[in-house]
């Protein structure tokens, strides 16, 4: 059996670089959001769903679903936030446990921003790694990224866990409130430890 770690964190802790990291070590990195952004993507096996689920008005000029008009969407209206949860999770759900079992580095690295919250997810992963950064670090560095307003940074910050509730869930912790070495070394170190635990 491959052993996983499920890395998590909230918005704007600074997972895809972690994640970037474990990979240049050799780790094979299987990340839920990257898999939401092909099914969504142009040629995306969701797109053709999403277009008779929500209409034309959610996909773009480009023949990808219009990230922007649906965030807002699911923000405003819980009934279409279930319902595209509800056609994008079990895809993803799927890819990643296809990727997993392709995987040929001696771990695997799944990168699930909502790890904590998702019993399923828990249940796949050997160790529970969190991604740590402070709170406002993490507006910072999405209102730098995304353009989005304070308000909107705020309110999803707020809709996700409680940063305390994700470090009790922990295994293992980064701390990303510095810099890139900085992290660069915890991520070598922890890389050596998971090494250890992969070996059959």
């Amino acid at each position: 059996m491959t052993f996983v770690v499920g890395l998590t964190g909230g918005i704007g802790s600074g997972k895809s670089a972690a994640a970037d990291e474990f990979a240049k070590l050799g780790a094979t990195v299987v990340d839920t959001d990257a898999i939401a952004h092909e099914l969504t993507g142009a040629a995306g096996l969701a797109v053709p769903e999403i277009r008779k689920l929500f209409g034309e008005k959610a996909i773009g000029p480009d023949g990808a679903m219009d990230r922007q008009r649906m965030r807002e969407r699911v923000f405003a209206d819980p009934a279409a936030k279930r319902t595209l949860e509800g056609l994008l999770h079990p895809m993803i759900r799927a890819e990643s446990a296809r990727r997993i079992a392709a995987a040929l580095g001696p771990y695997v690295v799944h990168v699930v921003p909502l790890l904590i919250e998702s019993p399923d997810y828990r249940r796949r992963v050997d160790r529970v790694l969190v991604v740590d950064a402070p709170e406002e670090t993490q507006a910072e560095r999405v209102r730098a990224r995304s353009g989005l307003s304070e308000d909107e940074v705020g309110r999803i910050m707020r809709s996700q866990v409680p940063r305390a509730e994700r470090l009790a869930a922990a295994d293992d912790v980064i701390d990303n409130g510095g810099s890139r070495d900085a992290l660069r070394i915890q991520v070598a170190a922890l890389h050596q430890k998971y090494l250890q635990f992969a070996r059959p």
